[in-house]
């Protein structure tokens, strides 16, 4: 009979994780930030002419911004792929979004893939609020003109995370909701690329 590599694994091996939504709600604030796109259909209209324009190619912007988006996704799979440490499996399950309630054991390598996805989480955040700034400021310099519908979208997903605050969703919920819409906001940024003024 074939051995795994789970054979080797000593399942009494097993060490408390950190609190999961350290690792899950900044992932959902890079969430945010993205969606705050939605605000510059209107705040943009208050642009001043003295403003300064960002250095940066909008066509890079937009570039890195979906590729932010994919990895945010892939994230959000990462924390549906283990739920024994994500995703508040088993009685957790209906806890509310709350701290310090879904600690359960996890074996060793369990815990290095928190600590993986901790440091792919923080780089995605940095890199959501960056190029998503940029892609406000090509938005209100008029290098990106998309209808008001993508922009309705955006606010769509951003209501969808406010819902998820406001109601205290449970650890499975807001997990799953904001892996839909990674997939979404993703999208909503392949939208925008289409309407990009080209030089």
């Amino acid at each position: 009979m074939a051995r795994s590599d789970d054979d080797d694994v000593d399942p009494f091996d097993t060490r408390m994780p950190p609190d999961p939504f350290a690792a899950v709600l900044p992932a959902i604030a890079a969430l945010g930030a993205i969606a705050s796109i939605a605000a510059i259909n209107w705040s943009g209209q208050e642009k001043s002419a003295s403003r300064t324009r960002t250095k940066r190619k909008t066509g890079s912007s937009l570039r890195e911004l979906e590729t932010c988006c994919m990895g945010l996704a892939s994230i959000f799979q990462r924390f549906q792929a283990h739920p024994n440490v994500f995703a508040g499996e088993g009685g957790q399950a209906s806890a509310p979004m709350k701290f310090g309630v879904h600690g359960r054991r996890i074996r060793a390598d369990a815990q290095r893939l928190y600590l993986r996805l901790i440091n792919d989480i923080a780089s995605h955040l940095v890199l959501a609020a960056q190029n998503a700034f940029d892609v406000m400021t090509a938005i209100e310099d008029g290098d990106i003109d998309a209808p008001e519908e993508v922009f309705f979208g955006f606010g769509e997903q951003q209501e969808r995370l406010n819902t998820l605050i406001q109601t205290r969703a449970t650890l499975r919920t807001t997990v799953d909701t904001g892996a839909d819409i990674a997939i979404r906001l993703t999208d909503l940024v392949r939208e925008l690329r289409k309407h990009q003024k080209q030089p």
